[in-house]
């Protein structure tokens, strides 16, 4: 069974810098897609970047490009996402999901929200002014 925990939230002054974490557990083989997602009070989940683990691979929403960076401990299956010049609007709970596919491109599709099968349990970031 497939497991991710999150970790790495905290309150932050805008133009601060966190990096959250996401252990993963239980894959079956490397043909799996990971990806971060946002969801602030009273908005829809927004998907912010994803990598394909087998190949590294990686995509980035345009919402966060040049501030959010996703990358893998490919050794320990964990998954990161180093967030730079954060500001108020990046305040939201903050989960890492994961999906097995094997034939799977990385592109726009990586961010939706209904191709993935696991989520976390999600970890909150709050940035003051």
């Amino acid at each position: 069974q497939v497991q991710l925990v999150e970790s790495g939230g905290d309150s932050v002054q805008a133009g601060g810098s966190l990096r959250l974490s996401c252990a993963a557990s239980g894959f079956s083989d490397r043909y799996y897609y990971m990806a971060w997602f946002r969801q602030a009070p009273g908005q829809e989940r927004e998907g912010l970047a994803g990598l394909y683990i087998r190949t590294g691979a990686t995509y980035q929403g345009a919402s966060v490009k040049g501030r959010f960076t996703i990358s893998h401990d490919n050794g320990n299956d964990v998954l990161f996402l180093q967030m730079n010049n954060l500001k108020p609007e990046d305040t939201a709970m903050y989960y890492c999901a994961a999906r097995r596919c094997i034939f799977c491109v990385i592109d726009s599709g990586t961010l939706m929200d209904g191709r993935y099968t696991y989520w976390g349990q999600g970890t909150h970031v709050t940035v003051s002014a």
